[in-house]
């Protein structure tokens, strides 16, 4: 029985995967003719798919297949994502990152707290809970939308630095305010922002050290032994930079998209592959980051809970709008004005105040609150797929039209 039980969950998973694959494909498809960023269509494509509607896939938010999906998936892309920043980028635009994925994240939260606290009449601590678990922008949404949809490169590569970058500082506010909602710690600045330091170090040393490794191994002129299996490298190296970090009580988020940055300016080091071997590796990238996201945005789709949705959907909705059109503009102000070096444009800035899409970071960190019984956690929960789907059904779509009207996409000479 046992063994039978098991090749029946095989095969229904088997033709889970084949449904997604599929029908991923088409969407990807359906939204190239249409010119909107994938990720919103294979949303939509989930939510027809899932139990929901036609029940065609009934995969579950805690099952072994979702959080291998959910993990390696937003790993490959963020390690993507890196290796499109150039260095020569970061030198003008790094203040801003740092400030905006840090400080940002504690602006973004206190905002969205207080509105919380306001519209649905919670105690503060719960609300504030709320707000940091909204505060982090997704980079398995951000990166997808800016290899499509082609703004300008310091733009473009600054709000993927800030999705990589601030999932840490999200995490280490949430987990301290809930230590603090439910009587066991208290919070303390000093503490939040040692903690950070300490996973942001270590996050960017294993991360430089793995990218380093995968470079000397496919592009070292004598020691790339491994050029012709660079692809497999790729895949080797995402897993292991990720596992180090978190094993050292580090973001492994950080640590991929460090080894993504590490591996992308390898020229910068001396290193150089053969044009051929080169190519081979972007198609392989390309298509794997394709299938991982259809599956992240295929699946996220498939476990909205209308009912859950159904009893805060008018003050989730209005929690969605105070943070893309209250939160994110004031976050972004006022950490890009200080920075003179980046001498950002007025029009960059609104760029940048539409471009907070919400995914899979906050839907983690609001499932495990769920798991843990929070204080809110259901209101949390409820509020954060409120918001996922708003920002990524309202703003992805958007955002090439938000940079044709502002006059900010790339040419050649960008």
């Amino acid at each position: 029985m046992e063994t039978s039980a098991a090749i029946e969950i095989a095969r229904h998973t088997l033709l889970s995967c084949g449904l997604i694959l599929a029908i991923g494909t088409i969407a990807g498809l359906l939204a190239q003719k249409i010119r909107v960023p994938d990720v919103a269509v294979f949303l939509v494509a989930g939510i027809v798919l899932g139990p929901q509607v036609s029940g065609l896939i009934d995969i579950k938010a805690d099952s072994a297949l979702n959080e291998i999906v959910l993990l390696f998936g937003a790993s490959y892309i963020l390690f993507d994502g890196g290796a499109s920043v150039r260095f020569n980028v970061l030198k003008q635009v790094w203040v801003t990152i740092v400030v905006i994925a840090t400080a940002g994240v504690l602006i973004t939260a206190g905002i969205v707290g207080l509105a919380a606290c306001h519209i649905f009449g919670i105690p503060l601590i719960v609300a504030l809970l709320l707000g940091a678990t909204l505060a982090s922008t997704d980079p398995a949404t951000l990166i997808p939308i800016f290899r499509q949809v082609r703004i300008r490169d310091r733009l473009a590569q600054t709000a993927m630095s800030e999705s990589a970058f601030n999932d840490a500082m999200g995490a280490i506010l949430t987990f301290t305010l809930l230590a603090v909602a439910t009587g066991s710690g208290r919070f303390s600045m000093a503490h939040a922002i040692a903690d950070l330091l300490r996973q942001s170090v270590i996050g960017i040393i294993a991360g430089a050290a793995f990218g380093y490794l995968a470079a000397l191994l496919i592009a070292h002129e004598k020691l790339g032994f491994l050029a012709e299996y660079a692809p497999v490298v790729t895949l080797a190296v995402v897993i292991g930079a990720y596992f180090a970090a978190d094993g050292l009580a580090a973001s492994g988020f950080m640590a991929v998209f460090v080894a993504g940055i590490v591996l992308g300016n390898k020229e910068t080091f001396g290193f150089k592959m053969e044009p051929d071997e080169m190519q081979k590796l972007d198609d392989f990238v390309l298509t794997t980051c394709f299938i991982l996201r259809l599956f992240i945005f295929m699946l996220l789709g498939a476990q909205v809970d209308f009912a859950l949705i159904g009893q805060y959907w008018l003050g989730g909705a209005a929690i969605a709008a105070v943070l893309m059109l209250v939160a994110r503009p004031v976050t972004v102000f006022l950490c890009t004005l200080p920075d003179r070096r980046a001498r950002w444009s007025f029009r960059e800035m609104l760029f940048m105040c539409w471009t907070r899409e919400t995914g899979i970071i906050p839907a983690a960190l609001a499932g495990l609150l769920s798991g843990m019984n929070a204080p809110g956690a259901k209101l949390i929960e409820s509020v954060t797929f409120i918001t996922i789907l708003m920002t990524i059904l309202i703003q992805a779509p958007t955002t090439e039209w938000i940079g044709c009207k502002l006059g900010l996409m790339q040419t050649g000479t960008n």
